[in-house]
């Protein structure tokens, strides 16, 4: 069996190969960079004005007697979004509002709150005034043509308004895969359905679903009985149309478990079968030659979500270009004791401490199909094969599920 770090390895060797589509900016946001956006222009393009107030010369202001009112006639006024005014005649100010360009023959603003405006004239309440304050220089944040956006990048609101500012009408972006979301087994009825004493209402699927919309990928969600002809013809359907399956159930050593048959039948290379870990020992991952991914998670909820998050959204961001996250470490909170030689992920809730300490507060509940623990956890704790005891204050790799 791979470890854990393995099949993590050998699922991203095999990431989707997906196209660039070209979207408009209305449409971005959520979606993957694959272009680089430059400024069109200074940032700011001008020295702008960052305070409301006056402009003025601060060689007038220091030529004008400390010990006295230092007193400027008001010119007029600057508003944002109007022409450069000039500033010409000594000891004069114009007025001018934030965002504004800072006039010509300015060089230095003083607040409103600082002066006394009355009669035409503008007085300066203060002596701490310095050359050039107040002002945003052209050029400061960025210079003309320096690339702002990355590709690979999330598109956050921050990144759409960058291009809304540079002219970014349209942006390049991954295509979203399709996807297609399967549930197995007789056991399974609808959501909808009155399930008998020995059924189960489907919910894996809507798991899936929920957790890939974190990435703005819609898939679509299917149901198939424990019938290996069915499944066959069901399975190939899919393949056709998707470029991801992943399959909930099916993939175990019982004698209904068809999956890992049927798909070998349909041309999917398996890549691995099985994980030497606990939750989601059973874990399936296979490709096609044409470049599609067939994931085949247990069917146990707790299995399910730990195998979602752990390789199939590392998988999918790495498809879709996004730069690995960096990893995520927590202390944990009480001691813990795992015996069997194998990587374990154990479900915890985040707390974050004033003292600014990540802790995982262990929940070690009653197996992977306990529904409640899915509930309280909010992440997985990857604790090491090679270590049985584990103390308080310990850390480790976690898994975010929230």
């Amino acid at each position: 069996m791979l470890t854990a770090a393995q099949a993590t390895d050998l699922v991203l060797q095999h990431c989707l190969s997906l196209p660039t589509e070209s979207v408009t900016l209305t449409e971005a946001g959520g979606r993957v960079l694959r272009q680089a956006v430059c400024a069109d222009r200074d940032f700011p393009p001008f020295d702008r004005v960052a305070m409301d107030g006056i402009a003025i010369r601060f060689a007038d202001f220091a030529g004008q007697p400390a010990n006295a009112p230092r007193t400027f006639r008001v010119a007029g006024m600057q508003r944002a979004g109007q022409p450069q005014q000039t500033l010409t005649d000594a000891n004069t100010c114009l007025e001018v509002m934030t965002g504004a360009m800072l006039p010509v023959g300015a060089d230095t603003v003083i607040r409103y709150e600082d002066i006394d405006i009355a009669d035409g004239y503008a007085t300066v309440q203060i002596d701490d005034v310095l050359s050039r304050q107040n002002v945003h220089h052209q050029a400061t944040d960025r210079r003309a043509n320096d690339e702002l956006l990355s590709p690979s990048m999330l598109l956050g609101p921050a990144a759409i308004a960058v291009a809304a500012s540079v002219g970014q009408a349209t942006l390049l972006v991954s295509t979203l895969p399709r996807v297609a979301l399967i549930s197995t087994g007789d056991e399974l009825v609808g959501v909808g359905d009155t399930p008998l004493p020995y059924q189960i209402r489907q919910s894996n699927t809507y798991l899936l679903q929920a957790a890939l919309k974190s990435l703005g990928i819609s898939a679509s969600l299917h149901r198939i009985v424990d019938d290996e002809a069915l499944m066959t013809e069901r399975l190939s359907m899919l393949l056709a149309d998707n470029d991801l399956l992943l399959l909930s159930g099916g993939v175990s050593a019982g004698k209904a478990d068809f999956v890992p048959a049927v798909l070998q039948r349909l041309g999917v290379e398996q890549r691995f079968h099985k994980i030497d870990q606990r939750p989601g020992k059973p874990l399936w991952f296979g490709t096609t030659p044409d470049g599609k991914t067939v994931f085949g998670l247990p069917g146990n909820p707790v299995s399910t979500v730990l195998c979602t998050y752990r390789y199939v959204m590392p998988y999918l961001r790495a498809s879709l270009g996004l730069l690995p996250e960096p990893p995520v470490y927590a202390q944990l909170a009480s001691a813990y004791t795992f015996r069997p030689a194998l990587t374990h992920f154990l479900s915890v809730r985040l707390t974050s401490e004033p003292d600014g300490r990540l802790v995982a507060h262990p929940l070690p509940g009653s197996g992977s199909a306990d529904f409640a623990n899915l509930l309280d956890a909010n992440a997985f704790m990857e604790l090491p094969a090679d270590q049985s005891d584990f103390k308080p204050g310990d850390a480790f790799p976690v898994w975010k599920t929230l």
